[in-house]
């Protein structure tokens, strides 16, 4: 355990350091913004978090609670590290007065690393006078922020979880921020402060939704996550229009977010059934599964791409197969690593992989074009993704 430490002059000294650090990074730009890092005392948003361990005998990561309590010297130092703090998992309060450690489990709730929760406020555009919505509140740490920067009168903020949001709303109030706060699902935004000058969401879509659209002034940005099924991302700031139609282009980097709740993937059982029912001939793949899940920046940004093909599929490895299922449509498709190439099956009223294929080809073809040469264009027809040398990719309807 590491030793106690007296909060208030050690948080400071530990804001400070971490302010710096960031600003030598090129992150903390504008010096408003680097104040307010400096004065949001981030440890009053995190009473307790998990950090990760070693893996179980299942191979499943052990995750370790620490709180004030139980080490208050690693939880300060995590606290105020750039690093995202995982505060809840399958949607479950953990009680931080008896804390115990977790097997695995899929994160639904964190404090995002301070670096990319400034990032996102910046990649907005965000500006004095301004009114935000801020979509997922979670720990209420980004809220405050927002705050301190614009004041709690510019700032609201929207939690689907009932439980993290009376949890943020008690640090926010108790560190002297007042936003307006709401238990809401962010797919439907907040009309009672409608309209915004800015939408930021700290949660993923699978498309626009169409209120954050209609709940934001002309001339006024959005800035999201997209996602899907197949955990492919990409951000895009959107500026809408006075007709209601908005577009913008998508952003550089490698930035992920927990789905929005109702947009999570399906459960679609066990994928060995799906492979029983494919066809028993093959053929060779164009393009081997590496293309869109090697731990690169390409292959996430041909991820998001390979999705925008195949919206309804989902992907899992088990042993040497990769097995593709659209739980929607009832397509599935296998890839079995044969000699130095992939063999594939394919079978449903989609071809799954083909599909994937084409797009990675044309990309190819395209001279691989990072993602800040594609834009979204959003209007009454639907949401598509565009480049001047691919073809479009329309976006599942939200």
């Amino acid at each position: 355990m590491t030793r106690p430490t007296n909060v208030d002059t050690d948080a400071a000294r530990l804001r400070a350091a971490m302010a710096q650090a960031l600003a030598e990074d090129g992150v903390l730009v504008d010096p408003l913004w680097r104040r307010a890092v400096e004065r949001v005392p981030r440890h009053r948003f995190v009473p307790g978090f998990y950090l990760p361990g070693e893996r179980d005998a299942q191979g499943m990561t052990e995750w370790e609670p620490v709180t004030a309590e139980t080490d208050p010297g690693r939880w300060l130092a995590a606290a105020y590290s750039d690093t995202t703090l995982i505060t809840q998992f399958d949607g479950a309060e953990p009680d931080w007065k008896a804390p115990a450690a977790r097997h695995g489990g899929a994160p639904t709730s964190s404090s995002t690393l301070p670096s990319l929760v400034v990032r996102m406020w910046a990649d907005a555009d965000v500006h004095q006078g301004h009114t935000v919505l801020e979509v997922g509140t979670g720990t209420g740490y980004s809220t405050a922020l927002a705050c301190e920067r614009l004041g709690s009168a510019a700032v609201a903020s929207i939690e689907v979880d009932g439980r993290c949001l009376e949890q943020a709303a008690g640090a926010l109030y108790g560190s002297g921020y007042t936003p307006t706060l709401a238990v809401a699902d962010g797919l439907y935004g907040y009309w009672p402060k409608a309209s915004f000058d800015r939408i930021v969401a700290a949660c993923s879509f699978r498309a626009v939704p169409p209120a954050l659209i209609a709940q934001t002034r002309p001339g006024g940005k959005i800035l999201l996550t997209l996602s899907g099924w197949l955990y492919g991302y990409a951000r895009v700031l959107l500026t809408v229009a006075e007709d209601g139609s908005a577009e913008g282009p998508l952003l550089p980097g490698t930035v992920s977010f927990m789905p929005a709740r109702t947009h999570a993937a399906p459960a679609f059982g066990n994928p060995a059934h799906w492979a029983a029912r494919l066809p028993e001939t093959s053929r060779t793949a164009r393009h081997c599964p590496e293309r869109i899940t090697a731990a690169t920046e390409e292959a996430f940004h041909l991820r998001f791409l390979a999705q925008c093909a195949v919206p309804d599929a989902q992907m899992v490895t088990a042993g040497e197969v990769v097995h593709l299922v659209d739980a929607v449509t009832g397509s599935a498709a296998t890839l079995t690593p044969a000699g130095s190439r992939w063999a594939v099956r394919e079978g449903g009223p989609v071809r799954l992989w083909e599909r994937i294929e084409r797009v990675l080809t044309a990309y190819d073809e395209a001279g691989r074009p990072g993602p800040e040469t594609f834009a979204l264009h959003v209007h009454g027809g639907g949401q598509h993704l565009r480049h001047p040398h691919l073809p479009c990719l329309p976006l599942p309807r939200p």
